[in-house]
């Protein structure tokens, strides 16, 4: 007989996905500035899948307290992390905070359970797995594994890195050489930050899942002992790491460690928001339409309802804080859409010139380079417009396109 547990268990995933793929809604905490993802482990790796079967652009990072502390000291990587599509709560601390905060079920969800539970359920699915990053010699030993334990499993291709930047050219050579695979979910393991920058600068160019998980790739390949579960659960795997690299990370724990602990405390003493020693500017919102913002980023389809709702209660509780402001410390849209429709879109009718659709839509961070160029190939064997094409492709919502349409050619409005 199934357990009632389990049956609960069930319902509750399938709830968190029927309303995440319904809205759109990947919903998040503020732990100490960062939005981090608040979902079950299965709700975490149940969403990857979907996106992955579809070929969807989309970041995910495996988050600790490192990563929150370089967020907190640095602009650019805080807007990399706040852009993120999903950063999961990988260390205890995080997940010890997101329960005290008021989330009392959140469980960790670390870079290795990304790694094996997407290995897992790709292989009977039909998603196929994409690995960069690392040494030829620890790939070559993560294959032998990953054909012991997944012997289904597509492996779409394997690629180390050099530890330079690559060169324009290697990047574009990569870049086609995982789209070409058709992979789903690509895993990159170049180390924080180095990783989730590096994925947040292929968004929208790579078309899949990329999973920023750190150190899992040697830990799989057996060249490095992960802690016992004991130390896990205690939240002590930092110090079982500490013993195994003490020269290499003794810096980094006794630079993070305290200072997170401080903001910590004083998120949970005032129960609100922290924000980045320097955090990125966000937009002044002063509309030159009288529709409020919310509505108009519903109405372009960037918003749910039940995100526009919450984001006001948000700033009832914060009056200090912006609208557009608190969308981008949920997480919910990049700065440069915000700017986008606030700023730049209602004053095109005051321009001399219009530039083409498409410089509009990258601007706004909807569309990349390579869509663009994809599209103007493409425009040139079809008859059809450039919009109607991104919305072909699922690049672009028919609402977003019309909403953009309204105010640059009025007369096309509503053609998607």
């Amino acid at each position: 007989m199934v357990g009632i547990g389990y049956l609960l268990s069930q319902q509750r995933l399938t709830q968190e996905s029927g309303q995440l793929h319904s809205n759109h809604i990947v919903p998040k905490v503020n732990v100490t500035g960062a939005p981090i993802t608040q979902l079950s482990k299965a709700a975490h790796i149940q969403t990857i899948l979907q996106w992955a079967k579809h070929n969807q652009s989309r970041t995910v990072y495996a988050a600790n307290v490192h990563m929150l502390m370089e967020a907190y000291w640095c602009a650019d990587f805080a807007t990399v992390l706040h852009n993120a599509d999903m950063a999961t709560p990988d260390g205890m601390p995080l997940v010890w905070m997101m329960k005290l905060l008021g989330n009392k079920r959140q469980e960790r969800v670390t870079g290795s359970d990304l790694f094996q539970e997407i290995c897992s359920q790709a292989q009977v699915q039909g998603v196929s797995v994409y690995f960069v990053g690392s040494e030829t010699p620890v790939l070559d030993r993560m294959k032998t594994r990953l054909q012991q334990d997944f012997p289904k499993l597509a492996i779409a291709g394997m690629e180390p890195l050099p530890f330079r930047p690559l060169t324009e050219s290697e990047d574009e050579a990569l870049i086609q050489r995982i789209n070409e695979s058709g992979a789903g979910v690509v895993f990159v393991a170049l180390g924080c930050p180095k990783q989730e920058k590096w994925i947040a600068q292929h968004r929208g160019k790579i078309n899949a899942v990329m999973c920023g998980v750190g150190a899992v790739f040697a830990i799989y390949a057996g060249l490095v002992k992960r802690a016992p579960e004991r130390w896990q659960k205690l939240g002590l795997e930092w110090l079982y790491r500490l013993v195994q690299e003490p020269q290499r990370l003794w810096k980094r724990y006794t630079s993070t460690i305290p200072p997170f602990l401080w903001l910590a405390v004083q998120q949970l003493l005032v129960k609100g928001e922290i924000t980045p020693q320097e955090a990125p500017e966000v937009v002044e919102l002063r509309p030159h339409h009288s529709q409020p913002i919310g509505q108009l980023l519903q109405q372009a389809g960037l918003l749910s309802l039940e995100q526009v709702e919450a984001t006001l209660n948000l700033q009832r509780q914060n009056p200090h804080l912006r609208f557009g402001e608190l969308l981008v410390q949920q997480g919910w849209l990049p700065k440069q859409t915000i700017d986008f429709f606030v700023e730049h879109l209602p004053r095109v009718t005051d321009q001399g010139h219009q530039q083409p659709l498409g410089q509009y839509l990258k601007s706004a961070a909807l569309l990349s380079d390579r869509q663009i160029q994809t599209i103007l190939e493409e425009q040139s064997q079809v008859e059809l417009r450039f919009g109607e094409l991104a919305v072909r492709k699922g690049w672009l919502k028919p609402e977003t396109l019309n909403v953009v349409l309204q105010y640059l050619q009025p007369e096309l409005a509503a053609v998607a």
